[in-house]
């Protein structure tokens, strides 16, 4: 009997009939990848485009022709809204048929609570669904969707996507717990659904591969297939991910490349927020993030999460409200922070919600251009939060990290918290203590004026209702009372950051 399969090393390209912990030929260890050989069709097909001799065929038709862009015609695309605005809004106006996007995420963050709903809410509106559970049993996946009761959305601030007393249309939704992909390939071709959700890519496995479910060449097969059949039909898929130890979507980085779009969904299992962000996307920005809360019912889309940082910020030594920057969306989140004496030879640094790199940045500048001179000062460990579970990736937040610590180290609070309103501020911080421009600041601003904020601490150029400060010394002058030193130890030099 003929093989169909061979294994191919990917850092070379060796190819052996059977597997080998190091390659013969590179001797690097585990590179081979499982992989099926071309059938006698696809042979013939490459074979007619290439001569016997080596020499390029003769094609039966004519030659291709390029052609401007400007005379390719683009037909309009229909999008299917999920019902959900926030999900929306990150894939740029809802699903395209056709589309595969990936969604990752750790586990017990809510992956396959999101995709119900979303299969929910299509189904409500008469749309063609198939949830294909790989993991779950059709019993699993009931329960589940018996608590995940939908409901139109309602005027306010929080527009919950749940209803305790209404009937759940996720429990309408055709189900089909099924691991071989030739199954899952022969039903999405004859049910021809709209949408599919398959939880998750990387249980599902092909017959003619030995390698086990979740290896390089099991998803990359897999994936491949759904892929070809999705776009010749025009079905919408999910395919839900599994993430690895770092985070990282698991499983070769070709997935991420045949994928039309890739959604990341972040959170603390611990903490009701989750956040979705999109790391790739062909049809839409990857600038946009939604942002929902868990509750028992479900998820629920935060519309205005601004009114609640601000509402609960503590207006206490090491507070800060950052006015930041979610795609295209204002976000207003609380920075705290807490220097305290470190009993450490090596003092710690402590981030949630920042990046540690970003952190390690800011200590140094605020160390070298802060005003006190920490290098006489003993050790101290610094920590630093983003309330509420929320991650902000961009630069704006360099300014709101330093005053927090600075506030902190110092024991006093940021002026503006005795009238009983907090501080907002944004910016970045140069690497010579500049305070640098940052992007959408009259976005910003009109979102700090919103829920009734002061005068809010930017760089120059942000506009008239800002302060606008040049320096971190500035900054710190403006945002800070004088006093003669700081009661509590700060922190160290920018050596010790």
């Amino acid at each position: 009997m003929a093989r169909s399969t061979v294994h191919v090393c990917s850092q070379c390209g060796f190819q052996s009939a059977k597997w080998h912990g190091q390659c013969p030929e590179c001797s690097e260890w585990n590179t081979l990848v499982e992989e099926r050989l071309p059938t006698a069709a696809a042979a013939r097909r490459a074979g007619a485009r290439r001569g016997g001799d080596g020499e390029d065929a003769r094609r039966d038709g004519p030659a291709a022709q390029p052609r401007p862009l400007g005379e390719v015609g683009a037909a309009p695309v229909a999008r299917l809204s999920t019902g959900i605005g926030e999900l929306d809004r990150v894939l740029g106006g809802g699903l395209v048929p056709g589309a595969l996007v990936l969604l990752g995420g750790s586990p017990g963050i809510g992956k396959s609570t999101l995709t119900n709903m979303v299969l929910g809410y299509l189904q409500q509106s008469g749309h063609r669904t198939l949830y294909v559970s790989g993991e779950e049993s059709a019993e699993q996946v009931r329960l589940r969707a018996e608590r995940l009761v939908l409901a139109p959305p309602q005027p306010a601030q929080v527009r919950s996507i749940s209803s305790a007393r209404a009937v759940s249309p996720a429990l309408q939704v055709p189900i089909l717990a099924e691991t071989d992909l030739e199954v899952v390939l022969d039903t999405l071709a004859t049910h021809a659904p709209q949408v599919c959700v398959i939880d998750s890519v990387q249980t599902l496995r092909v017959a003619e591969l030995s390698s086990a479910p979740g290896s390089v060449g099991q998803v990359r097969e897999v994936a491949t297939r759904i892929m070809e059949l999705a776009k010749a039909q025009g079905i919408a898929v999910i395919l839900v991910g599994h993430v690895t130890k770092e985070g990282a979507l698991a499983g070769p980085r070709v997935l991420e490349h045949l994928v039309d779009c890739v959604l990341q969904f972040e959170g603390e299992r611990e903490r009701p927020y989750r956040e979705l962000r999109a790391l790739k996307n062909r049809f839409g920005s990857t600038n946009e993030a939604g942002l929902f809360e868990m509750r028992h019912g479900g998820l629920v889309e935060v519309l205005d999460a601004s009114a609640r940082f601000v509402a609960e910020a503590t207006r206490a030594p090491g507070s800060v409200v950052l006015a930041a920057m979610e795609g295209s969306r204002p976000l207003l989140v609380e920075v705290q922070a807490l220097v305290a004496p470190s009993e450490l030879e090596q003092p710690r640094r402590v981030v949630s919600g920042l990046d540690r790199n970003r952190l390690a940045l800011v200590l140094a500048i605020l160390g070298r251009h802060g005003g006190d001179d920490f290098r006489s000062r003993p050790p101290s460990d610094v920590f630093v939060n983003v309330v509420g579970g929320v991650r902000v990736d961009e630069p704006g937040c360099d300014l709101a990290v330093a005053l927090a610590v600075a506030s902190a180290s110092r024991g006093v609070p940021i002026r503006g918290a005795a009238q009983g309103a907090p501080r907002a501020c944004f910016g970045e911080l140069g690497l010579t203590g500049e305070l640098r421009w940052v992007g959408h600041p009259e976005r910003r601003l009109q979102e700090a004026a919103k829920h009734g904020l002061g005068e809010v601490i930017g760089p120059p150029g942000s506009g008239d209702q800002a302060l606008e400060v040049k320096s971190l010394r500035e900054a710190i002058a403006a945002a800070l009372p004088a006093r003669e030193r700081p009661q509590t130890a700060p922190i160290q030099a920018a050596a010790m950051a």
